[in-house]
Formats: structure tokens, sequence, C-alpha cells
């Protein structure tokens, strides 16, 4: 049976401007290839709305912070070219892939695994499946990198990484089937297409 390794994935995090919708001020992507994570990339990006305080009181990112950062058309190649080909893997994940759908026009997922939707399913009884609650129980933040904070696109997208390959090993250390991870006992892999609406 064809286990999780056997994809190329792209763990991804954005943070936004706090207008309705969203545009889009940071984006990291952190590629997990043969099971293992690489490492992150990070972009900032200067949104043509300002970033409310709200938002900046979340992400501590602020207009003075991106004045002299690009438009995201400038680093858009950049962007996809890391998601490229990759299945997405993202907590919350609908809000991370409606604002990449919004910037990235054309683009689409190959499949994409929500560490929250994930998470609900393989740890039942939590208290909180908030990120920052998941990587708090789960230590997930020993040994990262000075100068990462929570809420931010570079932290997030490591410790959300930590978090599906703790989801998808065995507690003896294996890893689990592509069925397993999708919530489907046995049978053949379904269709990306299907695998991916299945989330939302």
């Amino acid at each position: 049976m064809t286990d999780w390794t056997s994809l190329r994935y792209a763990v991804a995090d954005v943070e936004g401007n706090g207008q309705q919708p969203p545009d889009l001020v940071e984006v990291a992507v952190l590629p997990i290839t043969d099971g293992a994570p690489g490492e992150p990339v990070s972009w900032l990006a200067r949104p043509p709305r300002p970033i409310t305080r709200l938002a900046a009181s979340i992400h501590r990112i602020t207009d003075a912070d991106v004045a002299d950062a690009p438009v995201f058309a400038e680093i858009e190649p950049e962007v996809r070219r890391a998601l490229a080909g990759r299945v997405l893997v993202a907590h919350n994940a609908h809000v991370d892939v409606g604002v990449l759908r919004r910037e990235l026009g054309g683009w689409e997922p190959p499949e994409v695994f929500d560490t929250l939707q994930l998470a609900r399913r393989l740890l039942p009884g939590r208290p909180s499946y908030k990120l920052g609650a998941l990587v708090a129980a789960l230590s997930l933040d020993q040994g990262l990198p000075p100068g990462l904070a929570p809420h931010r696109a570079a932290y997030d997208v490591l410790v959300t990484a930590r978090l599906f390959i703790r989801l998808a090993t065995r507690p003896g250390g294996g890893p689990v089937s592509l069925d397993e991870l999708r919530g489907r006992a046995g049978g053949q892999d379904p269709g990306s297409r299907g695998a991916t609406a299945s989330l939302f």
C-alpha cells in the first residue's frame, strides 16, 4: 500500500492585510520530499490596500515593514515555482488556498491536506486544535531557529510541517498510508480532485 512519503508536498502559510477579501502581505513555502522537510522560503509583499490594525496586532507586520517590499506580481513566479506540482499542506487550509487562488490566477493544487482537520481526526479529544495549542501540546517549536515568531509565515510553515509529519507517522515510527491519511480504509487511492474537495 502506498505510504504518504510517495508524494511531494509544499507546506504553505499566508498572512494577509485584514481587508475583505484579504490581500497577501507574507507567504512562506516549505517543501517535503521523500518524507523529509526542506528549508522554508518566505516573501513579503506590499499589498494594494493598507494593513489593518487588527491584522498587524496578530502577525506584527505593519505598512512600514512592507513599504519597500515588492508587489505580489514581482514575486509571483517564485511562489509558483515553490508550489508547482506539489500537494499543498496548510493549517485551516481553506484560508490559505483561497488567498493563493486569488493571487495566483489559474493555480490549483493537485491535492490538499488540512492539518486542522487531520488533527481533529487523528488526535481526538484535544481541548483546542488551533495551531498554537497543538504546537504547545506536542512541543513542535523545540529547536526552531531564533528570531521566528508565531503568526509569521516562516514559523507557521515550520511547525505545520512538523505537525503534518507527526500526524503521518505511526506511534512505532513507520509512515501511514495515503488511504489512512485521506481518511479512507483500504481500496484504491481516490482521484486527486475528489480528495481535495473532501477537505472543505
